[in-house]
């Protein structure tokens, strides 16, 4: 059987485009040959499988009061389950947890990756090995965001929250026994200044492809 790597994550997981320029189908969804996901695919090879877990607007474990089931952690065991048996499970959230109106900070947002990745730990979908966890912190949000009209429901303070999450996430995955990757330098757009340009997304396809293999022995 391959290696399987679950990829839990949000609108950026997902592949959302923000400019449609920017994308090949000129779509609001980067296709197969642009999302980072089926780049480390590629990358990695046919020895392995990588599968997508992307919601837009999904937080770690903060209940959104606009929209149902956005927190990982209500849908992480079934998720887990669905997917087992699971070799590598990469994390990457924590831009929609900095939303003003969910009241988190962002030590408080480490607080909530820790809560999610002791629950996937919990799960019995590693098959005969321990389990396996990359946290990936996201890019900070740009300050284009403040001006974008979908930034405007995000509220104040998300660039500084988001600015902060680094520092909590390493604390997190040091906490907890889990592998930690910051993806600072991976191109966050211009146009809302919160999602991944087709740059940002091979970015951060290359950067998981010398990080991964390590992993999955």
């Amino acid at each position: 059987m391959k290696k399987h790597i679950l990829c839990l994550g949000d609108s950026n997981t997902h592949g959302y485009c923000a400019d449609p320029a920017d994308c090949a189908d000129g779509g609001i969804r980067f296709n197969e040959e642009e999302r980072w996901t089926c780049l480390l695919q590629k990358a990695l090879g046919e020895g392995v499988l990588v599968t997508e877990e992307g919601l837009s607007g999904r937080t770690t474990v903060f209940p959104d009061p606009l929209h149902e089931t956005m927190d990982a952690l209500s849908v992480i065991y079934s998720l887990l389950k669905s997917h087992e048996v699971i070799d590598l499970l990469i994390i990457m959230l924590g831009t929609n947890d900095t939303k003003e109106r969910l009241g988190a900070n962002a030590s408080c947002i480490g607080i909530g990756m820790e809560r999610l990745v002791r629950k996937a730990q919990s799960v019995d979908c590693w098959g005969d090995r321990a389990p396996n966890i990359l946290i990936v912190c996201p890019p900070p949000i740009r300050p284009e965001m403040e001006a974008a009209e979908c930034g405007q429901p995000m509220g104040r303070g998300c660039l500084e929250k988001s600015r902060e999450l680094p520092r909590y996430y390493q604390k997190t995955a040091q906490l907890v026994g889990v592998h930690f990757l910051d993806a600072a330098d991976c191109e966050f757009n211009a146009v809302d200044g919160m999602h991944l340009t087709r740059r940002g997304h091979g970015q951060l396809a290359e950067l998981l492809a010398r990080t991964v293999p390590e992993l999955l022995h």
